[in-house]
């Protein structure tokens, strides 16, 4: 009886096309060329009779079959790696998954990610990002970073860091804002993923609504750059936004205003005790991480 497991070599290439979205970052991770990736992809989808990527001018992307299949790939092979250490020892790198929301992302993790990875150089991450519950959905990680009710991702979790939230802009729209009643001379950028966000502010300031004039973007870093565009005053969202904010060239619009948002970032996972080696050294990390960028 003939079996429909494909070849090993074949489920490590479609992992890597998938993760990297890319034939030719696929081949440099695997010491391969492009063609020959490209090669053992049409090979794969040939053995299962349906296509697992769309093909773009410079990028690959998954089909829905694509995309319900990669968890189960990932997490067989990092089955397989697991079985293999403690069989046999260490093996040369241990592959960790971790999946963040982007601000978190781009405004904690980025920065701090090279003193890990100096510390654990053994441990080879993969860090992807996303914003809305349906992008944590249907893809194998270890970790999880999330904001809101942690327990919609995972049965286990550690509080990370809350935020507090101020009106932002460029420097000449922030200096004609003297007054919170200022602020609805200009429209005002909304982050529609978020639920805490100009009403919560204006509610905690006691401030009517009905004159607010929103635009709403899908994260804080677009809102940001739409701001210092000059498309309006957007919401810093601190500390995770912090480094946005910087690099955008925003500044606060009324200094003594900051209010606490309703929400914070949680790391969450199935089970503490069940972390691999190479996911507890990264909470503990993390976690210490998390509280130094707080005490800034």
């Amino acid at each position: 009886m003939s079996s429909r497991i494909p070849s090993l070599n074949w489920l490590r290439v479609f992992e890597a096309a998938a993760r990297t979205e890319s034939f030719a970052r696929a081949a440099t991770q695997l010491n391969m060329s492009a063609a020959a990736v490209s090669q053992q992809v049409k090979a794969l989808e040939s053995r299962l009779g349906t296509p697992l990527f769309h093909r773009h001018a410079h990028a690959v992307t998954l089909t829905k079959a694509g995309r319900a299949y990669l968890p189960s790939v990932q997490q067989s092979l990092l089955m397989l790696e697991t079985a293999t250490t403690g069989l046999f020892g260490e093996t040369r790198e241990q592959r960790l998954f971790v999946q963040s929301v982007l601000l978190y992302a781009h405004g904690v993790l980025a920065n701090g990610l090279p003193d890990f990875r100096a510390a654990h150089p053994q441990i080879g991450l993969s860090l992807t990002t996303g914003n809305l519950l349906s992008d944590f959905a249907n893809q194998f990680t270890d970790l999880q970073i999330v904001f809101g009710n942690p327990s919609l991702f995972g049965a286990e979790s550690d509080p990370l860091m809350h935020e507090h939230l101020y009106p932002v802009a460029k420097p000449e729209v922030a200096a004609q804002i003297r007054q919170p009643q200022d602020l609805f001379q200009f429209p005002l950028i909304e982050v529609s993923t978020h639920r805490a966000s100009w009403p919560h502010l204006f509610e905690t300031l006691r401030m009517p609504t009905g004159q607010s004039r929103y635009f709403f973007a899908d994260n804080s870093i677009m809102a940001a750059e739409l701001s210092a565009s000059g498309g309006g005053i957007a919401l810093a969202r601190a500390p995770a936004s912090d480094r946005i904010m910087r690099l955008s060239g925003l500044v606060p619009c009324l200094p003594d205003i900051h209010v606490a948002g309703q929400e914070a970032y949680h790391l969450a996972y199935p089970s503490r005790t069940a972390l691999r080696p190479p996911a507890r050294a990264f909470r503990d990390w993390l976690l210490d991480h998390s509280a130094a960028v707080q005490t800034r």
